[in-house]
Formats: structure tokens, sequence, C-alpha cells
């Protein structure tokens, strides 16, 4: 069994609206809750530990009861970025693996989940190759990167409970940030294989206005036609 964990708990000030953009409506439907009712169908799922903010617990409590969302959810406190928030919410898991996923992704299926967690490995994550051209630099060009050796990275992932919670301990201790776990647990565990099984080409995160506009037309395309 599994607990996922569900980051929510963004600002969502690059979408310039009044409410963060987890809360807002896609497809007529809060963009948390498309996450929230496909996780609901999955057997192997047996708890949901939302991290949020204190001040949105009521809206998400009601949207649990309106959208008849069965399986168990608690409540962890969202901290200052996002490995916090990782952190906190590890403090309420009790089963030996977790999987973690973020409420601004709401086109992950039911099955992208299940896919996860039949993989043999403990340790998880989805990612897609990089179609464009990169180079490093800020004001100047300072090198070049070869695209083929990079992935981009999605959720959801899937880790060993006990190693992730360890490596955000270290990374604490340590004052290392990381924007997501995978790079975190390589860190400080390289010998552990953290296997990339292959991401959806509509699994984006939402962060602009622009992509609740592209959103609306895959939730048309993968979510209405495709069911």
């Amino acid at each position: 069994m599994y607990t996922l964990i569900l980051l929510a708990g963004g600002s969502g000030s690059r979408m310039k609206k009044n409410m963060p953009k987890q809360y807002l409506l896609l497809a007529g439907k809060p963009v948390i809750m498309h996450i929230l009712e496909r996780i609901d169908r999955i057997k192997e799922i047996a708890e949901i530990v939302i991290v949020c903010t204190d001040e949105y617990i009521p809206l998400i409590r009601g949207m649990l009861v309106q959208y008849n969302v069965m399986v168990p959810v608690t409540f962890a406190r969202a901290g200052d970025t996002r490995q916090a928030s990782v952190k906190s919410g590890l403090k309420s898991v009790k089963t030996k693996n977790v999987i973690l996923h973020e409420a601004a992704r709401p086109f992950v299926s039911a099955n992208d989940f299940i896919r996860l967690m039949r993989e043999p490995c403990e340790n998880v994550m989805y990612g897609t190759s990089i179609p464009f051209t990169v180079i490093r630099g800020h004001d100047t060009v300072e090198g070049v990167l070869d695209r083929s050796e990079l992935v981009n990275v999605q959720l959801p992932q899937k880790f060993n409970t006990k190693i992730l919670l360890e490596a955000h301990e270290k990374a604490e201790q340590e004052g290392r940030l990381f924007t997501e776990d995978a790079g975190l647990v390589f860190h400080y565990y390289p010998d552990i294989n953290i296997k990339i099984c292959e991401g959806m080409v509509y699994n984006i995160k939402l962060t602009t206005s622009m992509d609740f506009v592209v959103g609306e037309m895959i939730y048309k395309e993968y979510f209405v036609r495709r069911k």
C-alpha cells in the first residue's frame, strides 16, 4: 500500500489571480479535484496527505465532501519552499513507500499512477526527452549542454519512504535546496537505482494563464475523447 503526498501549497503568484492555481476551475472543476478523483479510484493508495496552507483546508474539505472522495485524507502544513513542504508531508507517512505529486499537474491518469506503482524498482520517476536546444548561461553564453543527456522531470514520483526522509534530513542539515526529489535522493544516495519511466506529453504543470488555455485543450483531447 502507498501514501500519496499531494503538494498544494503554492501561491500561484505567476498566475496573477486572487486564488492559487490549484483551486481555480479547469473544465468546470477545481484543478486539485481532477487529481483527487482519479486517486480515489486506486485501491493501492491507502491515504492522501495534502500539503497546503492552513487557510485553504476548509475549502479542500468542502471539495472532498462535494465530490465524494472516500480515500482517507490528512493535512500537513506547507513550508516556505517546495522541499520543506515535502518534508512536512513525509512526517505523516506511515507506509513503506510514498508517491509524490503536485496539485498543479492535473493531467495524470489513474493508469499513470498504477504504472508507477507496478514498477519493481522502489524509486521511480517519470521523465521526457527535451525536444529543444539548450545552453548554459545568464547574460552571456557560458557553455553548451547535450540535450540527449538531459531529462525533463515530471511527477508523480515513487520512493522508499525511509530513504526519501533521510535524504531530506541530510539536505536540511547541510542547508541545501533542491527543486525536485529524484535529484535530492540521487545526491545523497548515488548508488541507489532511480528508474526513469517514459513520461506523458500531456503531463504539463500549470504555471501561467496560458497554461490554462492549453490545459482546456489537453483535457478535451486526452480525458474526454480518449476515455
